[in-house]
């Protein structure tokens, strides 16, 4: 369904608040760069609607079914890198932080006054900024594959970078999905293998949906642009979960790391063999940790 949150656009995706019985907590879901809500496995979904929470998913601004923001223009990303390997802060059409008054807008429409947010890579920066912005409503973190954004944090390697940064050779639905089939064969999970032809026909349903890969593009300055929010996660106070993959190639594990020693009372779970990816072998290992973790908040 489509509402109207932060003065844009967003689309949402309500599972479980119809069940008999009492008012279900919220859990709020933020998927990463350039995913859509559909991104989020259904597996995960269910296991939370079933230990009872209400799960909300929404598409973030310029991806998906929510507003699109191409008056703002194309970005040079390679000019962004650039600069951001010569020290400077490359300039950004929207904010992480504009992304997170998105989410709290989400919760606005829909009349939720507190929620527990669990995020994604960007998700989880988008996440790290809710909880910065209103820390009142946020009843848990959860931060997934992510990282505080600290400047001297290990970062992918160039190999894994040109995989990311590659384009598909046209915009035809077969050329896209060979694209992010080799990407995903790059970041996944090693020790969690997913069949191909699934692979393919879960991206193929992303593609249908929506592609929009321009948006994708003003993402990442989005994430190139948000400096500060390291410094500012010591502020944090609330029930801190950190899930990392050990074998994570574009996000190392050592984000994870860096992200829990710099929120106080963080607790890291490292998860053996996960990449940078959410197949069903590695969504058992999120889900044991994370539901205890929503329960005890």
């Amino acid at each position: 369904m489509k509402i109207r949150a932060n003065n844009i656009d967003i689309e949402v995706e309500d599972s479980g608040p119809g069940t008999p019985g009492p008012a279900r907590p919220v859990v709020l879901l933020i998927m990463g760069l350039g995913m859509q809500l559909v991104a989020w496995p259904p597996q995960l979904v269910q296991a939370l609607v079933d230990a009872g929470y209400r799960v909300i998913r929404h598409d973030n601004r310029d991806i998906g079914l929510s507003q699109h923001f191409d008056a703002l223009g194309k970005p040079n990303i390679l000019l962004a890198v650039l600069k951001q390997k010569l020290g400077f802060t490359p300039r950004a059409p929207y904010t992480l932080s504009d992304m997170a008054a998105d989410s709290l807008g989400v919760l606005d429409a829909l009349g939720i006054d507190k929620a527990h947010v669990v995020g994604v890579s960007m998700g989880g920066m988008i996440a790290q900024r809710v909880a910065l912005a209103a820390p009142k409503r946020i009843l848990s973190l959860t931060s997934v594959m992510s990282t505080s954004g600290a400047r001297d944090l290990p970062k992918a390697s160039p190999h894994v970078m040109r995989a990311m940064l590659r384009r598909p050779v046209n915009n035809s639905p077969q050329a896209v999905v060979d694209h992010y089939v080799k990407l995903f064969k790059v970041i996944g999970s090693p020790a969690f293998p997913v069949p191909e032809p699934e692979v393919r026909e879960r991206i193929l349903v992303g593609i249908k949906r929506s592609f929009h890969p321009v948006g994708t593009l003003r993402q990442m300055l989005a994430i190139a642009s948000d400096i500060s929010r390291a410094a500012q996660l010591t502020r944090l106070s609330l029930p801190t979960l950190v899930l990392h993959g050990k074998a994570d190639p574009l996000v190392p594990y050592a984000c994870g790391e860096d992200t829990a020693r710099r929120i106080p009372g963080a607790k890291l779970v490292g998860i053996e063999g996960m990449g940078h990816d959410l197949p069903p072998g590695v969504v058992e290992r999120l889900l044991e940790p994370l539901i205890p973790h929503l329960k005890a908040a």
